[in-house]
């Protein structure tokens, strides 16, 4: 009878379905499992989103959180300064197609290759009566730099504070490291038809851009 009394459950036994009936209290940690335990790890997971912004998990946070432009819709607008310093704005190309790539900086491996075979398919893209347009953090300064290195005869603008990258909702990679290299095709009547995104195989941009453009 004894053994039956102690195995009755008392209120002051209870616990909340987070932490596990069986686990002991650690002696330097406040919750009741040790801090390496599989529960930990669960908890330290949902308590990172307040940890300092160089967190990958918060990272992850910020990106889950941020608007995101979708086929279909009107994009925000914007006006920033292009390689020559000259501020353009994205109302300037509403009655042609126009393709607005996201490329993480200058003179990067992957972006110059991008920003070549834009170059070398550039005519293809005028046929289509499309312009072309680079978008990056770098300033106005860097983007002429690159330009004239490279003889690229579209337009960059510059992002500084990649406040409309945020507002476009362009994703990141490598958990936030890394700015995102993500490709917009927009119609003459300034409607998203296609959004490409692929970091690491830069020249797809080009192909899939003018596959689009081309049955328009």
């Amino acid at each position: 009878m004894a053994a039956l009394s102690l195995a009755k459950p008392t209120p002051t036994l209870r616990l909340s379905p987070s932490f596990p009936p069986h686990s002991h209290r650690h002696p330097q940690s406040p919750l009741p499992f040790p801090p390496n335990s599989s529960a930990s790890h669960f908890l330290g997971l949902r308590l990172s989103f307040t940890s300092p912004p160089s967190s990958p998990v918060s990272s992850l946070g910020r990106f889950f959180v941020s608007a995101k432009v979708n086929k279909g819709q009107v994009p925000p607008p914007f006006t920033l300064k292009d390689q020559d310093g000259k501020a353009v704005s994205l109302s300037k190309f509403k009655g042609k197609p126009v393709v607005v790539y996201f490329y993480p900086a200058d003179e990067t491996p992957g972006c110059t290759k991008q920003a070549c075979a834009f170059r070398d398919s550039y005519e293809k893209f005028k046929k289509a009566g499309a312009q072309v347009v680079g978008i990056s953090g770098d300033d106005p300064s860097s983007h002429k730099a690159f330009a004239k290195k490279y003889r690229l005869p579209f337009t960059l603008l510059s992002d500084e504070g990649n406040k409309v990258r945020k507002d476009w909702g362009v994703p990141s990679d490598l958990f936030g490291a890394l700015p995102g290299r993500q490709t917009y095709v927009l119609d003459k009547n300034g409607i998203v038809q296609l959004i490409y995104n692929n970091q690491f195989q830069p020249e797809k941009h080009i192909d899939e851009t003018l596959k689009l453009l081309q049955s328009l």
